[in-house]
């Protein structure tokens, strides 16, 4: 199992970034690495919600299974992912001063024998946490001035 954070502040308080984020399906706007998401359970948020989202690192593609495990308003979102890679993951909100959030992504995540299991790990973790930054990135440009800018 690997383990990768990354965190980035964004331009915008936690309920505007929350308001956003929530919004499960709209991930794919700002996640180079997400192609497209679509559910499997009747919700489309809190915890239970079940989705599929087609993802692509490189020539690699597979449908990442997930559930919603955690769902604090504006604070935290929690996800257990259950198909080929598997793990667990959360988005985290913090405020900061001037209206600010810091906004944390953690995973610890496992991959099948084909992307290299526990030998291949280390690697994973590099590209993924290049791939996260670039995301941060992405999401850091959807705020200025304190709101969604989408």
């Amino acid at each position: 199992m690997v383990a990768i954070t990354v965190e980035t502040e964004l331009d915008a308080p936690p309920s505007v970034v929350w308001a956003d984020l929530r919004n499960i399906a709209s991930h794919v706007e700002w996640m180079h690495d997400a192609e497209s998401i679509w559910f499997v359970s009747a919700e489309r948020e809190g915890v239970g919600t079940t989705f599929e989202c087609e993802t692509r690192v490189g020539p690699i593609r597979l449908t990442d299974v997930m559930e919603i495990t955690e769902w604090v308003d504006e604070e935290t979102m929690g996800v257990r992912h259950t198909g080929l890679v598997t793990g667990t993951g959360a988005f985290t909100l913090s405020a900061l001063p001037n209206e600010r959030t810091l906004f944390r992504w953690a995973e610890e995540l496992s991959f099948p024998w084909w992307l290299g299991g526990p030998v291949g790990e280390p690697f994973g973790s590099i590209v993924l946490r290049q791939i996260w930054k670039r995301n941060l990135q992405n999401l850091a440009s959807r705020y200025r001035n304190g709101s969604l800018n989408a």
